[in-house]
């Protein structure tokens, strides 16, 4: 259930990468929720990863960077009852964070003019908004 699973670009997430710690949960669980550690704690050693190249574990540091503690990566689950569902929800989210920080860049954006009609317009809209602005300012006296 919890081996090893395929990342985006061929990066495996090997079980050794992967270290829980468990803690009671705050959330719901009635008279079970003072004794039961269902809140899980997941961090991935993304040096333990199988990358593929180098390229991949340098754009997951650099898009990581924020979450990122010494090149490990910290999730925490306590949405559900359960100890095993949490770990399900915590490993899901890690892989899913890493998917996307795999994924590639979006290609550059192509500047485009504005149209014609599209200043025309604006101005049009300015023109409106200064002559209601002049209607509310005090008449001159002269």
């Amino acid at each position: 259930m919890f081996g090893s699973r395929r990342l985006r670009g061929g990066a495996t997430l090997m079980p050794e990468a992967l270290a829980w710690r468990f803690s009671r949960s705050s959330g719901p669980g009635g008279q079970s929720v003072n004794t039961a550690d269902s809140r899980v704690e997941l961090s991935v050693d993304l040096t333990a990863i199988a990358w593929t190249s180098p390229a991949q574990l340098e754009r997951v540091r650099e898009r990581l960077a924020t979450r990122l503690d010494d090149d490990v990566l910290t999730v925490a689950a306590s949405e559900h009852r359960s100890q095993l569902r949490n770990r399900e929800a915590a490993l899901a989210r890690a892989q899913a964070l890493l998917d996307d920080a795999l994924a590639p860049p979006p290609p550059p954006r192509r500047p485009t003019r504005a149209s014609r009609a599209s200043r025309q317009r604006r101005a049009q809209g300015e023109q409106r908004r200064r002559a209601v602005k002049e209607l509310r300012r005090r008449p001159s006296a002269g």
